[in-house]
């Protein structure tokens, strides 16, 4: 678990490497499935949340980008104080966990074909060439050594 602390002057302290560090890398460190924690330095609070939510703050910035459109908006906020909010938690983090499921699968699918395709075949051709050159240690097989 990595932690990082939140300086009072905003900056925020990766323990693990003895840095400061931003929210691009904050947003690294979710997409490589690393587990961390943020926490204010002073009191210890969890502060994770609020961080994960500035960084979906600054995505949603960019129309192209967006995940979260107006509409989804207000009905999220519709729910909130409701008997439903707990369940509609539940349902988030089960569809997420459904579409990501299914992401995977598609792509190992994809993965698949692509491999047994003739472009395929010829690009695992080309790497292995390409190691084996290495392993004779010529890092660029275009240039051979000079006699």
């Amino acid at each position: 678990m990595i932690i990082i602390k939140k300086y009072p002057n905003r900056r925020l302290y990766d323990t693990s490497q003895s840095q400061y560090v931003n929210l691009e890398f904050i947003k690294s460190l979710v997409m490589s499935h690393q587990e961390f924690k943020i926490i204010d330095s002073k009191t210890e609070d969890d502060l994770t949340k609020s961080i994960m939510l500035q960084i979906i703050t600054e995505q949603e910035t960019n129309d192209q980008q967006s995940v979260l459109t107006n509409q989804v908006l207000k009905q999220l906020i519709r729910f909130y104080d409701s008997d439903m909010q707990v369940f509609l938690r539940m349902y988030l983090e089960q569809s997420m966990a459904n579409f990501l499921d299914q992401q995977d699968a598609m792509q190992s699918v994809m993965r698949g074909i692509i491999d047994k395709s003739p472009i395929g075949i010829f690009g695992q051709m080309f790497e292995k060439n390409v190691d084996f050159w290495r392993s004779i240690g010529i890092s660029d097989p275009s240039k051979t050594p000079k006699e």
